[in-house]
């Protein structure tokens, strides 16, 4: 089969597609054909060797895939050959072929296009996961979200509003605000054209923000971490603009909310119940058309490293797609 494969940490660009061996379903794993493969954020950092997780060599990036399960390893009931599906597949996603956890493996509806199904997986499932289990936020409560327009960011607009919240999306073109606000987005805020902090100041009444999610870093997680209501939760999930910044822990102090980090890797390792849960809720509230996953664009495996350049530089709006 082709696949994408990382032989030493460097440049995007200086991935190739190669032929490798087929995988083979090992007991209580499954073989899926792969038809879509979202592209993320991380993706770029792990093959440059900037992520937390750094795989020994060589290794195929990707970790969501959907596709037409191929073959059934033993033990394995839930899913059978020929069913569509969505998986998790933590590496080997950029392929023709991959080889998953049964565990993580769901069907997938059939109202679910393969390439939304693909790009559903991680996205919307940070975000569900950081405003359902790490922030728990409640009806009513202001939830601000910063990159609001790329593909965690978008989705989080959209899970806050169907978990009843007011939600300010900050972005940084009237381009990308328009898209958060045909999600669902109460209220928007240019970061390029007004100043942060005063805005968020001004639009909660000088309350602050009840959670926000944050996913750029830098010059706006200042912003956020001096914007937070009382009892507040500043929900750290990455930092695409690219600083990772140092935090004041006197403001914690002072205005007495919490700083969470959100990494749903590590989430759908200890608690796999937890996140099949999720998942399900998240299938649910898809085929209700409550949530969407907008492909921005879907490229071929060949074009894999444009893909992710696209993503790293922060010219997607909602997700990218590859299409082996």
């Amino acid at each position: 089969m082709k696949a994408i494969v990382c032989e030493a940490f460097g440049p995007v660009d200086d991935l190739r597609v190669k032929d490798v061996a087929d995988p083979v379903a090992k007991p209580g794993h499954v073989v899926v054909d792969v038809q879509a493969a979202g592209v993320n954020f991380p993706d770029g950092l792990l093959v440059q060797g900037l992520y937390q997780m750094q795989p020994d060599f060589p290794f195929i990036p990707g970790n969501e895939v959907a596709g037409i399960v191929c073959e059934v390893g033993e033990g394995v009931s839930h899913v059978k050959e020929g069913q569509r599906v969505i998986a998790l597949s933590n590496l080997g996603g950029y392929a023709e072929k991959v080889a998953v956890k049964a565990s993580h493996v769901m069907p997938l509806p059939d109202p679910i296009h393969v390439n939304e199904g693909a790009a559903l997986v991680t996205a919307h499932a940070t975000a569900h996961h950081a405003l359902k289990q790490r922030a728990k936020l409640q009806p009513g409560e202001t939830l601000v979200v910063t990159g609001a327009a790329g593909g965690t960011g978008l989705a989080a607009v959209q899970i806050g509003k169907t978990m009843g919240a007011n939600v300010i999306a900050v972005c940084s073109t009237e381009e990308k605000l328009a898209l958060a606000k045909e999600y669902g987005a109460d209220v928007l805020i240019n970061y390029k054209d007004k100043d942060l902090k005063e805005t968020l100041k001004e639009v909660t009444g000088g309350k602050g923000a009840d959670v926000i999610y944050e996913c750029v870093g830098g010059d706006t997680f200042h912003a956020c971490s001096r914007s937070m209501a009382w009892e507040g939760r500043l929900l750290v999930v990455g930092f695409a603009g690219g600083e990772i910044p140092k935090f004041p822990v006197n403001l914690a102090l002072v205005k007495g909310y919490s700083v969470m980090g959100v990494f749903w890797g590590s989430f759908t390792q200890h608690d796999p119940k937890g996140f099949a849960e999720n998942m399900q809720e998240l299938l649910t509230w898809y085929v209700q058309g409550k949530v969407k996953v907008v492909v921005d664009e879907a490229l071929p495996l060949e074009q894999a490293t444009k893909a992710m350049t696209k993503v790293m530089n922060r010219e997607v709006k909602g997700k990218m797609v590859i299409t082996p």
